[in-house]
């Protein structure tokens, strides 16, 4: 009589190499345009490899089981941070429109690779079922936003918002950096990550408005001839200010700032309610 193997435990020995070469076999079927590749693949494999391919696999699948408990206590937090019992707030998580957000969001998960990441995403489908300052084009936007831009991105994009006016100089100080040569690899980085959010639309130097919202035109500072600067601005200069425009600001609101929970999860009671009320008053989660 054999004793029962642990679900968990992967394939050793030939048994093992005919199980992972099975699986290759079964993906180049299912990849046509792949398929000759992954069945060279596993025609090359000899049984003093298997070792190493059940290592494979098995950091593969850990990899997807991390990756799956993320996506399940995104979703956790996302519902303890809306208002179920409201109608609109309930007929919006079921709209076909959030459902796709939803979608995109896991679709791009490889993108969140850090907890800030994480969070930015949880506070922005949290807040996009619940507010209704922006479409669902310019949240899909915000997603691409997160996905692409690193978090030294970010990191600058609050700089920015915590002091309208601030300048390449007075962000590079707030970040703790140290002075840096202008042909150094620390400025060329800075002026890319200027260049990315400027271009991105998310910051723009600051202007003056009139009453209707139209920028008023800097009037041109002429300099006497041979009193010119015989240097280019420097990345970190301290004339000109930045400000982060509206959809910058939107981004903030709905994907860096954080949302407070209403409910609370507790995993470990499996007889009563899972989630216990906090004291804005919403009787159950759904």
């Amino acid at each position: 009589m054999t004793d029962n193997t642990d679900n968990d435990e992967y394939p050793e020995g030939s048994k093992g190499g005919k199980a992972a070469r099975g699986t290759l076999n079964a993906l180049s079927g299912a990849i046509p345009f792949a398929g000759g590749v992954l069945s060279a693949i596993s025609s090359a494999w000899s049984e003093q490899e298997q070792e190493r391919i059940n290592s494979f696999f098995k950091h593969w699948i850990e990899m997807l089981k991390a990756e799956m408990a993320e996506k399940e206590q995104t979703i956790i937090e996302i519902m303890q941070r809306i208002d179920m019992s409201d109608e609109e707030v309930a007929s919006r998580v079921e709209s076909p429109e959030y459902q796709s957000l939803l979608r995109k969001s896991f679709r791009d998960w490889s993108g969140a690779e850090s907890e800030d990441k994480r969070t930015f995403v949880r506070n922005l489908l949290a807040n996009a079922a619940s507010i209704n300052l922006c479409n669902d084009d310019v949240i899909r936007l915000f997603l691409d936003w997160i996905k692409n831009f690193s978090e030294l991105h970010f990191a600058v994009i609050a700089k920015f918002y915590n002091k309208d006016g601030i300048t390449r100089g007075e962000v590079w100080r707030a970040l703790g950096k140290d002075p840096v040569r202008e042909d150094s690899a620390e400025a060329d980085l800075f002026k890319l990550l200027i260049r990315d959010l400027n271009t991105g639309g998310i910051i723009r130097q600051h202007r003056a408005t009139d009453y209707a919202g139209n920028f008023i035109k800097k009037t041109p500072q002429k300099s006497r001839p041979g009193m010119g600067s015989k240097v280019h601005k420097s990345a970190f200069d301290d004339d000109d200010g930045y400000e982060l425009t509206a959809l910058g600001n939107q981004f903030v609101h709905y994907a860096m700032t954080d949302v407070p929970a209403k409910l609370q999860y507790n995993s470990n009671r499996d007889d009563e309610t899972k989630h216990n009320v906090s004291d804005k008053g919403i009787s159950d989660l759904f």
